[in-house]
């Protein structure tokens, strides 16, 4: 489990009783969660408990029905220049150009956030996420791990101050989940907040300082990921 800030910080990201309705279905219930720089929070639960919705919300991709989110004192929105210059998003889908290759795919998104000296960083990200000898290849030739390790290398290669994962961990093996953990903590020990979604609870464990677990669009509980993970619940390990 990541070590717990000793002191209480500033909340850089905070969601104040968010809750999604679509039509009569409520699909999230009014919650709300403050996440601090170096500090990260895992959202736990089964398939349709209400993650990825409120990843969504949190990342101003999608509008609570009720609530708000704002970012270091920002009203969060994805097409604020300000937000995305910050704010890096791995989602649950495939989204690449087909004709772009691994590297180029990276250089887009560094150029895109003016990273200085893009190239050398680009080879670097390359290497830690095992992608150096598929640099060349198109998204159609990679396999679904390669995939995963691309979208993580895309939010990797930019400037970022807040990290939002949805389950990062998926389709990736043991080896590489390790990494994934290894990087994650890296980023944390950084200053940069992380809020994933995941059903593996031995990540959670290992990154989150809280975790909440989602059951029907509600908090069934939060705490620590030890107190909380003890019996088991959140999902289960994968």
């Amino acid at each position: 489990m990541a070590k717990t800030p000793t002191e209480p910080r500033k909340a850089l990201l905070q969601l104040s009783g968010v809750s999604r309705t679509y039509g009569e279905r409520q699909v999230l219930h009014p919650l709300s969660l403050k996440l601090a720089a170096g500090e990260c929070v895992a959202l736990l639960g089964h398939n349709g408990s209400g993650k990825s919705t409120l990843l969504r919300i949190a990342a101003g991709r999608e509008l609570p029905t009720t609530g708000t989110v704002r970012f270091d004192g920002l009203p969060m929105d994805e097409h604020d220049p300000r937000i995305r210059a910050r704010v890096a998003v791995v989602g649950d889908t495939v989204a690449c150009y087909p004709d772009l290759s691994v590297r180029e795919h990276l250089l887009l998104v560094a150029v895109a956030h003016g990273v200085a000296d893009a190239h050398a960083w680009i080879e670097h990200v390359l290497v830690d996420r095992n992608l150096a000898e598929r640099a060349d290849a198109l998204p159609s030739a990679l396999s679904s791990g390669q995939m995963q390790a691309l979208l993580l290398a895309c939010a990797m290669v930019r400037p970022r101050d807040l990290l939002l994962l949805d389950e990062p961990e998926q389709r990736l093996d043991p080896d590489a989940r390790k990494q994934l953990a290894d990087l994650l903590k890296a980023e944390l020990a950084d200053g940069v907040a992380v809020l994933l979604v995941t059903h593996h609870t031995d990540l959670a464990l290992e990154v989150a300082h809280r975790v909440l677990v989602l059951e029907d669009g509600k908090v069934l509980t939060k705490g620590s990921p030890r107190n909380v993970l003890a019996g088991g619940v959140g999902g289960g390990r994968r």
